[in-house]
C-alpha cells in the first residue's frame, strides 16, 4: 500500500451530488514518522536503559506480592515496579491527585520527552498531543475510597477520587505539565490500550493533523480486587514457590500470567520534523492495523483469525512484504489458549517464512502491563531494532502444543532486523499490530 494512497470523498458539497457529478478521488500523501523517545518503567527497572539491559539478560521483575496482604489468595506473586519514588517527578501536593498508573506515566513520559530533546513551547504547542491510555484506570483509589466510604461515610471520600481514577487523566496530566495542546486522548481497550495508543498517534502524524505525539500507556492494576478477580477468571499463574519462572510462553507447563504494572511512553515525531531540528532517530514507525474477533469476550477464536488479519494489515500498511519481517514481539501472555492462537495464527499467516522469524514474549521477563504491556513491547521492538539484537523468551523449556515457532529460548540474540512486528491482543477480541522499520 505503501506512502500514497486514494481515498473517494464520501460526501459532496454543493451542487455536485444533485447534478450527478462524481468528484475525482483526492491523493493523500501520508507522512513519515519517526520514534525520538522512549520511557519505561516495569517490574525489571525505571528507565528505558535500565529495563533494557534487564530484558536482554533476562532478568525476570516476578517476585512475591508486596502490595497487600495474599494469605487469602491462591495467587501471592506478581511484577510489581521496585522502589519507585514518584516524589523524584511529581511535586509532594500533586501526589494525592494522581493514581499510582498516572505517576507512572507522568514519569515514563519525563524520560522520553527528556531522550527526544523534544520542547513543547508557544509556538508548536498546538501541533503537539497527547495519547496515554490505560486499561483499568485508578483500581487502588476506588478500592481504597470504597472502604473510606464503608468506614466513614459519604462526606469522608476524596475530593480527588474522580480525577485520580479515571482513564484519561495520565494524557491530562502529561498536557497539563508539557504544556501540549494538540490532541488530549485516552484509550481503554484492555491489554491492546497502549498499542492501540501508539497507532492511532502515528495516524494523527501520518495524516498532518500534528507534528508529535506523546503517547503509550500506564498500569497499576496490582490490587486485591484485581488479583482476586483474575484468580476468579482462572487466568493467573499460581506457581508461588518459584515466582521468576512462573511467566512461561509457549512452554508446555504454562499455567497462566502474572500481573505486572509500569508505564512504556513513547515520542512519535514527523520525519522531517525530527530531521529539522536534529533528533537522534530511534526508528521509523510505518505499519498499523487494528482488528476485531467478533468471537468471544474474552477468548480468541481457535484459528486465530483476528490475530492474523491484524499482523497482515499492519505489514500492508507498511508496504511491505510478509518476507520483509525479521522479528515479532508477540503478545504471547503464558495462557494455555492465547500462545497457542497467536502462534498458529503468525504460522498461517507467514507461511514457509515463519521457520525463519524470532519470536520472543518479553512479558516472560516483565510480566503482563494489561493495558501498558503494547507501549512497554512496541518501547523493546525500537531498541531491538536499533541495537540489533532480538530480547529472549526466559523459562521456555519445552514446546506446548502447536507451539512450532522459534521463540529465542533463554538468551537474547544479536541479529539482522530491518522490520519488526509488535502484537497487542486484549478482552473483548481486539487486536493491533505495529510495524517498525530500522532508520539510516
Amino acid at each position: 500500500m505503501g506512502a500514497h494512497r486514494n481515498f473517494s470523498p464520501c460526501r459532496v458539497k454543493g451542487r455536485s451530488r444533485a447534478m450527478g457529478l462524481r468528484p475525482s478521488p483526492r491523493v493523500v500523501q501520508f507522512r513519515r514518522v519517526a520514534v525520538t523517545g522512549i520511557g519505561l518503567i516495569c517490574s525489571v527497572g525505571i528507565g528505558t536503559d535500565e529495563v533494557w539491559q534487564n530484558v536482554l539478560s533476562g532478568k525476570s521483575g516476578i517476585g512475591p506480592i508486596t502490595h497487600f496482604d495474599t494469605e487469602e489468595f491462591s495467587t501471592k506473586i506478581a511484577a510489581e515496579v521496585k522502589g519507585f519514588k514518584p516524589e523524584r517527578y511529581i511535586a509532594r501536593k500533586d501526589l494525592k491527585k494522581m493514581a499510582r498508573f498516572i505517576q507512572f506515566g507522568i514519569a515514563a513520559a519525563d524520560m522520553a520527552i527528556e531522550q527526544s530533546g523534544f520542547k513543547v513551547t508557544r509556538r508548536n504547542a498546538e501541533r503537539v498531543g497527547v495519547c496515554v491510555g490505560s486499561g483499568v484506570g485508578g483500581v487502588e483509589i476506588i478500592e481504597r475510597e470504597y472502604r473510606t466510604y464503608l468506614e466513614k461515610g459519604p462526606s469522608r471520600i476524596s475530593a480527588f477520587f474522580i480525577p485520580s481514577i479515571i482513564v484519561n487523566l495520565a494524557s491530562g496530566f502529561i498536557s497539563l505539565r508539557t504544556g501540549a495542546m494538540g490532541p488530549n486522548l485516552a484509550n481503554a481497550t484492555a491489554c491492546t490500550t497502549g498499542a492501540h495508543s501508539l497507532g492511532d498517534s502515528f495516524r494523527l502524524i501520518q495524516l498532518g493533523q500534528v507534528d508529535a505525539m506523546i503517547c503509550g500507556g500506564a498500569e497499576a492494576g496490582i490490587t486485591p480486587l484485581m488479583v482476586g478477580a483474575f484468580n476468579a477468571m482462572r487466568c493467573l499463574s499460581k506457581r508461588n514457590d518459584c515466582p521468576q519462572q512462573a511467566c512461561r510462553p509457549w512452554d508446555k507447563d504454562r499455567d497462566g500470567f502474572v500481573i505486572g504494572e509500569g508505564a512504556g511512553i513513547l515520542v512519535l515525531e514527523e520525519m522531517e520534523h525530527a530531521k529539522r531540528r536534529g533528533a537522534k532517530i530511534l526508528a521509523e514507525m510505518v505499519g498499523y492495523a487494528a482488528t476485531s474477533d467478533a468471537y468471544h469476550f474474552t477468548s480468541p477464536p481457535q484459528d486465530g483469525n483476528g490475530a492474523l488479519r491484524s499482523m497482515r494489515n499492519a505489514v500492508q500498511d507498511a508496504g511491505i512484504e510478509l518476507a520483509d519481517i525479521q522479528y515479532i514481539n508477540a503478545h504471547a501472555t503464558s495462557t494455555e489458549l492465547g500462545d497457542r492462537v497467536e502462534s498458529m495464527a503468525i504460522e498461517s499467516l507467514f507461511g514457509e517464512h515463519a521457520a525463519s522469524l524470532a519470536v520472543s514474549s518479553t512479558k516472560s521477563t516483565t510480566g503482563h502491563l494489561l493495558g501498558a504491556a503494547g507501549a512497554l513491547e512496541a518501547g523493546l521492538t525500537v531498541l531491538g531494532i536499533q541495537n540489533q539484537i532480538a530480547p529472549p523468551t526466559v523459562n521456555f523449556a519445552v514446546a506446548g502444543d502447536r507451539c512450532n515457532l522459534d521463540y529465542v529460548p533463554g538468551a537474547a540474540r544479536p541479529m539482522f532486523i530491518e522490520h519488526a512486528l509488535s502484537n497487542s491482543f486484549g478482552f473483548g477480541g481486539t487486536n493491533a499490530s505495529l510495524v517498525f522499520r530500522r532508520f539510516q
